[in-house]
């Protein structure tokens, strides 16, 4: 049941396809319903997008597409720096709506409200700092002059986990660079997208500039926007067999891709670690997000001298977790997504038990309304487990042991993933061999949260291509162009 401040600030979200600057039902008239994961609660109703919505909304952006590009990078700066200014305004609303849809706690949702909203202050920073190169060839017959333009019209796949950062990290860049856009946040969570969307209009972005369809149609609406030959640029985060699938369909078209997809991250703990800093590292890494992120520490490889402890101090934190709604007081562990992913963890949980692990604490769905499961730590887990090999996504903290500092890069190694790791150590010169032999394109030492809007955030092997965040973020936006003039002496 939801209270009345939580009525009235659903009730003010849109609930429309935004197309060209006006908010407007699927053209089928078909609708879905958002659903409270906490409770099993309809939140909302909002458009079903069928696929001539989508292509209506790339036809909206790549109208834009030329004045957008031509707009003052100043003006665009300026238009996401008013989008900053008023989603710290909203904070509070913002945070409320992702707990109600998402259901992680209120306090990490408050917390996803700053750095999802970093993205638009860093790119309205970028925006105006574009720039190019001049200068003579070496044969010193002609100058060279290099520039960057915008992509163009770009396509722009959101997940569930994370629904504010996800689109800011996306759409901040591509406005900094002069692209628009079409969004489709998933149908788990597509009320924060749809009031970011109002927000960027408030903050004076022109129609057209930014579209957002949602659909429960995921597949159907999406293959004839990257067939279009209009569409320059895909960015998706999500899974990696997804990934491979839409970078398929991109190839024809040769379209530039960003693909953040899937996590199996190792959270490695040395002899020498500082335990007090490992233990809160491990907490933050594995716990953040329910367990739902791509950035979650999947494998905790732990030496032997140590393990035994860390285990125990673990288990003490988890056990004390409060699990529930995340707009209760206190509480730690919200609810999964969806029954299916409980079904997942728990299969998981079951596999690794069968193969001989021991489960220190939770290990079982929670019966009742709502997709919880309870928070978990499984010790002596084998590598033949398919929890070694499969990201989690749920709250489940699972430990092996290992001897010797190459056992330890051997088994932090040991997956096609490559997104980051976490190197616990107090030891500067192993710090950064580790640096050097982990083979992720990210890595925490002895922190156990790395994203930063002021860095390039993407992975290694099949956990993607392309950065988001930092210096490099905005060039996954923009095509070079090299131009050579004739010696004007």
């Amino acid at each position: 049941m939801t209270t009345a401040a939580e009525h009235a600030l659903l009730a003010s979200v849109e609930k429309a396809l935004l197309i060209d600057g006006t908010w407007r039902p699927a053209t089928t008239g078909a609708t879905f319903d958002v659903l409270d994961p906490a409770t099993g609660a309809t939140l909302a109703t909002i458009a079903d997008a069928a696929p001539e919505d989508g292509i209506a909304a790339l036809d909206a952006a790549v109208a834009a597409q030329d004045a957008w590009a031509a707009t003052p990078a100043r003006t665009r700066a300026e238009i996401l720096r008013r989008a900053f200014d008023l989603l710290q305004e909203r904070r509070a609303d913002f945070a409320l709506l992702m707990t109600l849809e998402m259901g992680k706690p209120y306090a990490e949702s408050l917390g996803e409200v700053t750095y999802g909203a970093e993205f638009l202050r860093w790119f309205a920073e970028e925006a105006p700092r574009i720039t190019g190169r001049y200068g003579p060839n070496p044969e010193g017959t002609g100058r060279m002059i290099v520039t960057q333009h915008p992509v163009g019209p770009c396509y722009l796949i959101t997940p569930w986990n994370f629904p504010l950062a996800m689109a800011t990290r996306k759409i901040a860049p591509a406005l900094a660079a002069g692209c628009t856009v079409v969004v489709k946040p998933a149908h788990q969570t597509p009320l924060t997208t749809l009031a970011f969307a109002q927000v960027l209009i408030e903050a004076g972005l022109p129609a057209g500039v930014v579209n957002v369809v949602t659909t429960t149609s995921s597949s159907s609406v999406s293959a004839p926007i990257i067939a279009d030959p209009r569409l320059r640029k895909l960015s998706f985060t999500g899974s990696t067999p997804v990934g491979v699938a839409l970078l398929k369909q991109a190839a024809p078209g040769v379209l530039r891709t960003s693909m953040e997809l899937g996590g199996n991250a190792p959270f490695v703990v040395f002899d020498d670690a500082d335990l007090d800093r490992a233990v809160e590292g491990a907490l933050v890494a594995k716990f953040r997000n329910i367990g739902q992120a791509c950035t979650a520490a999947n494998r905790f490889v732990v030496h032997t001298d140590v393990a035994g402890e860390f285990a125990a101090r673990v288990t003490e934190r988890v056990r004390a977790m409060r699990i529930g709604r995340g707009t209760d007081d206190g509480v730690a562990i919200g609810p999964l997504i969806d029954q299916a992913a409980v079904t997942k963890a728990d299969a998981l949980v079951r596999d690794a038990v069968a193969r001989g692990a021991h489960i220190a604490t939770g290990g079982e769905p929670i019966d009742g309304p709502g997709t919880f499961y309870q928070p978990t730590v499984l010790t002596g887990v084998d590598r033949t487990a398919d929890l070694w090999r499969e990201e989690i996504f749920g709250p489940v903290l699972a430990i092996t042991t290992f001897d010797t500092e190459d056992d330890a890069v051997r088994l932090a190694n040991d997956t096609e993933y490559g997104l980051v790791s976490y190197v616990y150590t107090q030891d500067l010169a192993r710090g950064q061999r580790m640096v050097e032999r982990l083979a992720t394109g990210m890595m925490g030492l002895n922190v156990g949260v790395v994203s930063n809007a002021a860095a390039p955030f993407g992975g290694w092997k099949q956990s993607g291509l392309g950065r988001e965040g930092g210096v490099e973020g905005i060039h996954e936006y923009l095509q070079t162009k090299y131009t050579l003039t004739a010696d004007p002496f």
